[in-house]
């Protein structure tokens, strides 16, 4: 069985969500710790043909808390005004008729916790995109939370599981040891996005933004077609 974990991230890019295509079952770890100024609460979208930062304020807490323990600032200027953003960034794209009510619906989502909100965005760009893959939550496992080091609790819940390979995004190559996950007889493979570039109001292409964007430019068949495009290397 091929298992992905990844932290629940805000509107992540296609290839977060070829990873969750590509596997079997794919778990989101709501319980890690939250990292400031990560992809936890905000990406990046097109504006005036550039890369531009699109934030969801989180209320100051311990560095030490958990997605589960953090929650965002709503009622901040920010927050509120992040629909008008989004439109005024996308009012004359292709599909923005189809695309920014999801966005509408993902942002009016009632509560707070970051973990839920982000889990909830999760599933609904899923069930756009037409992605099947099973989704477990690491806060409802049974598993080893005295564990320390990432790539040791990632082998647990991965054993747990009954997982024969372990897909992670190729830019987490540096975070784990092939040998490690092979001791636990778990193939460590690494997934490369290999999405296609798309016109972007006929400028200059700027990869790897927000699912937004992707959503914003490409129909669902279009975007289906794009959850294929990558390439699972081996950690060797």
């Amino acid at each position: 069985m091929r298992v992905a974990l990844m932290q629940p991230y805000f509107f992540p890019y296609i290839g977060y969500f070829q990873l969750m295509a590509a596997c079997d079952l794919f778990v989101v770890f709501d319980d890690a710790q939250y990292i400031d100024r990560g992809w936890a609460n905000r990406n990046r979208i097109l504006i005036n043909g550039a890369a531009q930062w699109i934030t969801m304020p989180v209320a100051a807490s311990s560095h030490k808390l958990p997605f589960l323990d953090r929650e965002y600032l709503f009622g901040d200027r920010v927050a509120t005004r992040l629909p008008t953003r989004i439109a005024g960034a996308y009012k004359a794209a292709p599909f923005f008729r189809q695309t920014m009510p999801l966005v509408e619906e993902i942002l009016a989502f009632p509560r707070p916790n970051v973990a839920a909100f982000n889990t909830t965005l999760l599933l609904k760009v899923a069930a756009r995109l037409g992605i099947g893959t099973p989704i477990k939550r690491t806060s409802e496992m049974v598993k080893d939370d005295s564990l320390t080091g990432g790539e040791n609790r990632v082998i647990d819940i991965c054993s747990r599981l009954g997982a024969t390979t372990y897909i992670n995004p190729i830019g987490g190559r540096d975070l784990y040891a092939s040998g490690a996950f092979a001791d636990h007889g778990i193939d460590l493979r690494l997934l490369s996005c290999e999405a296609e570039p798309y016109s972007q109001f006929g400028a200059p292409y700027v990869p790897f933004l927000s699912i937004i964007d992707v959503l914003m430019f490409n129909d669902v068949p279009a975007v289906r077609k794009m959850l294929g495009q990558y390439r699972l290397a081996s950690s060797r």
